[in-house]
Protein backbone atom coordinates (compact mmCIF):
# COMPACT_ATOMS: atom_id res chain seq x y z
CA UNK A 1 0.00 0.00 0.00
CA UNK A 2 1.42 3.34 -1.01
CA UNK A 3 1.42 6.14 1.54
CA UNK A 4 -1.04 8.92 0.75
CA UNK A 5 1.42 11.41 2.20
CA UNK A 6 4.08 10.72 -0.41
CA UNK A 7 2.42 13.10 -2.86
CA UNK A 8 2.84 15.90 -0.27
CA UNK A 9 6.52 15.19 0.42
CA UNK A 10 9.04 17.96 -0.23
CA UNK A 11 12.46 17.41 -1.77
CA UNK A 12 15.10 19.86 -0.44
CA UNK A 13 15.82 22.65 -2.93
CA UNK A 14 18.89 22.26 -5.08
CA UNK A 15 19.23 18.52 -4.47
CA UNK A 16 18.13 15.69 -6.69
CA UNK A 17 17.59 12.01 -6.09
CA UNK A 18 20.54 11.32 -8.38
CA UNK A 19 22.86 13.76 -6.55
CA UNK A 20 25.81 12.67 -4.45
CA UNK A 21 24.21 13.92 -1.24
CA UNK A 22 21.59 11.58 0.21
CA UNK A 23 18.29 13.37 -0.18
CA UNK A 24 15.11 12.59 1.61
CA UNK A 25 11.57 13.69 0.91
CA UNK A 26 10.04 15.25 4.03
CA UNK A 27 6.46 16.06 4.96
CA UNK A 28 7.19 19.12 7.09
CA UNK A 29 9.90 20.67 4.91
CA UNK A 30 12.78 19.87 7.27
CA UNK A 31 16.27 19.73 5.75
CA UNK A 32 17.29 16.16 6.55
CA UNK A 33 20.24 15.63 4.21
CA UNK A 34 22.86 16.44 6.88
CA UNK A 35 21.24 14.52 9.72
CA UNK A 36 23.44 12.06 11.62
CA UNK A 37 20.54 9.58 11.80
CA UNK A 38 20.59 9.13 8.01
CA UNK A 39 21.35 5.40 8.03
CA UNK A 40 18.68 4.70 10.68
CA UNK A 41 16.03 6.95 9.17
CA UNK A 42 13.87 5.69 6.34
CA UNK A 43 12.41 9.15 5.69
CA UNK A 44 8.93 10.36 6.48
CA UNK A 45 7.94 10.57 2.82
CA UNK A 46 8.63 6.84 2.41
CA UNK A 47 7.21 5.68 5.77
CA UNK A 48 3.95 7.64 6.00
CA UNK A 49 5.41 9.86 8.70
CA UNK A 50 7.14 7.21 10.82
CA UNK A 51 10.82 7.55 9.85
CA UNK A 52 12.13 5.66 12.91
CA UNK A 53 9.12 3.36 13.33
CA UNK A 54 7.19 5.50 15.83
CA UNK A 55 4.93 8.48 15.28
CA UNK A 56 6.23 11.92 14.36
CA UNK A 57 4.27 14.79 15.89
CA UNK A 58 4.74 16.86 12.72
CA UNK A 59 3.57 14.12 10.36
CA UNK A 60 0.53 13.33 12.50
CA UNK A 61 -0.64 16.96 12.33
CA UNK A 62 0.18 17.33 8.64
CA UNK A 63 -1.83 14.16 7.85
CA UNK A 64 -4.93 15.66 9.45
CA UNK A 65 -4.76 19.38 8.73
CA UNK A 66 -1.81 20.17 6.49
CA UNK A 67 1.34 22.19 7.11
CA UNK A 68 -0.54 25.35 8.09
CA UNK A 69 -2.43 23.54 10.86
CA UNK A 70 0.83 22.04 12.08
CA UNK A 71 2.37 25.53 12.19
CA UNK A 72 -0.55 26.77 14.32
CA UNK A 73 -0.21 23.74 16.64
CA UNK A 74 3.52 24.37 17.02
CA UNK A 75 2.95 28.05 17.90
CA UNK A 76 0.22 27.16 20.40
CA UNK A 77 2.37 24.45 21.99
CA UNK A 78 5.30 26.88 22.32
CA UNK A 79 3.03 29.31 24.21
CA UNK A 80 1.91 26.48 26.51
CA UNK A 81 5.53 25.38 27.05
CA UNK A 82 6.58 28.94 27.90
CA UNK A 83 3.72 29.29 30.41
CA UNK A 84 4.96 26.12 32.13
CA UNK A 85 8.57 27.38 32.07
CA UNK A 86 7.57 30.77 33.56
CA UNK A 87 5.58 29.00 36.29
CA UNK A 88 8.81 27.18 37.23
CA UNK A 89 11.02 30.32 37.05
CA UNK A 90 12.75 29.12 33.88
CA UNK A 91 13.41 31.48 30.94
CA UNK A 92 11.25 31.06 27.83
CA UNK A 93 12.21 29.11 24.72
CA UNK A 94 12.30 30.84 21.36
CA UNK A 95 11.32 27.82 19.29
CA UNK A 96 10.54 24.12 19.27
CA UNK A 97 12.17 21.81 16.72
CA UNK A 98 11.45 18.26 15.60
CA UNK A 99 13.80 15.92 17.47
CA UNK A 100 14.38 12.15 17.35
CA UNK A 101 13.32 10.48 20.62
CA UNK A 102 16.56 8.57 21.15
CA UNK A 103 18.49 11.83 21.09
CA UNK A 104 16.49 13.41 23.92
CA UNK A 105 15.30 10.38 25.92
CA UNK A 106 17.33 10.75 29.11
CA UNK A 107 17.35 8.46 32.10
CA UNK A 108 16.05 9.90 35.38
CA UNK A 109 16.53 8.65 38.93
CA UNK A 110 13.17 8.21 40.65
CA UNK A 111 12.64 8.84 44.40
CA UNK A 112 13.05 5.12 45.20
CA UNK A 113 16.38 5.00 43.35
CA UNK A 114 15.04 3.26 40.22
CA UNK A 115 16.09 4.62 36.83
CA UNK A 116 13.49 5.38 34.15
CA UNK A 117 13.08 6.94 30.71
CA UNK A 118 9.84 8.67 29.78
CA UNK A 119 10.09 9.05 26.00
CA UNK A 120 9.92 6.59 23.12
CA UNK A 121 13.19 6.28 21.17
CA UNK A 122 11.29 5.60 17.93
CA UNK A 123 9.13 8.74 18.00
CA UNK A 124 9.81 12.30 16.86
CA UNK A 125 8.93 15.03 19.38
CA UNK A 126 8.97 18.81 19.46
CA UNK A 127 11.88 19.85 21.65
CA UNK A 128 14.09 22.73 22.69
CA UNK A 129 16.92 23.49 25.08
CA UNK A 130 18.68 26.44 26.68
CA UNK A 131 21.62 26.94 28.98
CA UNK A 132 20.81 27.87 32.55
CA UNK A 133 23.15 30.81 33.06
CA UNK A 134 26.39 30.18 34.99
CA UNK A 135 25.35 26.75 36.27
CA UNK A 136 26.82 24.47 33.61
CA UNK A 137 23.36 22.95 33.24
CA UNK A 138 20.85 22.98 30.40
CA UNK A 139 17.09 23.02 30.52
CA UNK A 140 15.35 20.80 27.98
CA UNK A 141 11.76 20.46 26.83
CA UNK A 142 10.15 17.57 24.96
CA UNK A 143 6.49 17.64 23.96
CA UNK A 144 3.86 16.15 21.70
CA UNK A 145 0.07 16.16 21.58
CA UNK A 146 -0.20 14.37 24.96
CA UNK A 147 2.36 15.96 27.30
CA UNK A 148 5.09 18.50 28.03
CA UNK A 149 8.25 17.35 29.84
CA UNK A 150 10.79 19.83 31.30
CA UNK A 151 14.13 18.70 32.67
CA UNK A 152 17.61 19.90 33.57
CA UNK A 153 20.84 18.09 32.76
CA UNK A 154 24.58 18.48 32.56
CA UNK A 155 26.98 17.92 29.69
CA UNK A 156 26.09 14.84 27.66
CA UNK A 157 22.76 14.46 29.49
CA UNK A 158 24.42 13.58 32.80
CA UNK A 159 22.51 14.12 36.03
CA UNK A 160 19.14 14.55 34.31
CA UNK A 161 16.42 15.78 36.66
CA UNK A 162 12.71 15.99 35.86
CA UNK A 163 11.51 19.52 36.68
CA UNK A 164 7.92 19.45 35.38
CA UNK A 165 5.57 17.12 33.54
CA UNK A 166 2.16 18.22 32.30
CA UNK A 167 -0.41 16.07 30.53
CA UNK A 168 -2.19 17.91 27.75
Amino acid sequence: MQCELRKNAIMPEGLTKKGKVKTMATLCGAECSGCSFGAECKGCGETCGKPFGGECVAAEYIKVGGREEYGRFKESLLKEVNELLRANDIPELGELCEMHGSFINMEYTLPGGERAKFLDDTKVYLAGQMEISDTGLCCGVAADTGFILVCSYGEGGKGAELLAFRKR
